[in-house]
């Protein structure tokens, strides 16, 4: 099936090359919209039985020529247009990858990724997870706490307890108070989705400790929906609290 490309320039700023745009890009499997100067959310797409076909977000943050993502898209055909768009538009060379839990809408474009030897990220019980499914396995695994840097940028990623899955980690930008929550978070108004491999009697709380840890976030991004601040927190904690 040919892919419609959509590409919007609007306002030209200073980024990792010396000269970027606020810009959205869009294919059949991909887009990518602007979230800061240093930040992007890039969405791909998945068909699921009981959802239909589901929007899957990820993150991406560059600076000085780098570039991390976390969560890559759903299939190795948008990982690989993913990759390019990040060394082709953005000029940014691609340092690492991190997926937050075992599902496919985090990793199930890793291959690719590994195919162009970029490092990929995860805690260790997604490791396991991921060798117990027989799907692609990230390289690197942590227990609590993993910072990465990129450029002049640090961001962390961290397990603050179970929820949507048993290895669904959160992952901050500092100096961006961007929050990308994953499928532990929801979109304002969600419904709980898939629990197949969930603990919603431990879901809020987890979500409390998030919240706790990370005051200053001011932007907040779920796994799936649109974005939003922290009420998007306090809806999960909300949603998930016990009847």
């Amino acid at each position: 099936m040919k892919h419609f490309l959509f590409f919007t320039l609007f306002i030209a700023l200073t980024s990792c090359s010396g000269i970027i745009a606020s810009y959205s890009y869009e294919t059949e499997i991909l887009t990518v919209n602007r979230l800061t100067k240093n930040t992007f959310i890039h969405t791909s797409y998945l068909q699921t039985d009981d959802f239909g076909k589901v929007a899957c977000n990820g993150m991406i943050v560059i600076s000085d020529g780098e570039a991390l993502v976390f969560e890559t898209p759903t299939d190795d055909a948008g990982a690989k247009e993913l990759i390019k768009y990040i060394e082709g538009t953005l000029k940014c060379k691609v340092i690492g990858v991190v997926a937050d839990h075992f599902h496919v809408d985090c990793l199930g474009g890793l291959a690719e990724f590994h195919a162009q030897n970029i490092p990929s990220y995860a805690h260790s019980l997604t490791l396991e997870l991921a060798k117990r499914d027989g799907v692609t396995v990230p390289q690197n695994g942590f227990n609590d706490r993993l910072e990465l840097t990129v450029g002049k940028r640090v961001v962390i990623s961290e397990f603050f307890g179970e929820g949507h899955t048993v290895d669904n980690i959160v992952n901050y930008v500092p100096k961006d108070r961007i929050l990308f929550g994953g499928c532990l978070i929801k979109a304002m108004d969600a419904n709980k989705g898939y629990l197949g491999d969930a603990n919603p009697e431990q879901w809020s709380t987890t979500v409390e400790a998030v919240k706790a840890n990370y005051k200053k976030a001011r932007v907040v991004i779920p796994g799936h929906g649109d974005y939003g601040g922290k009420e998007l927190l306090d809806y999960t904690i909300q949603l998930f609290q016990p009847e």
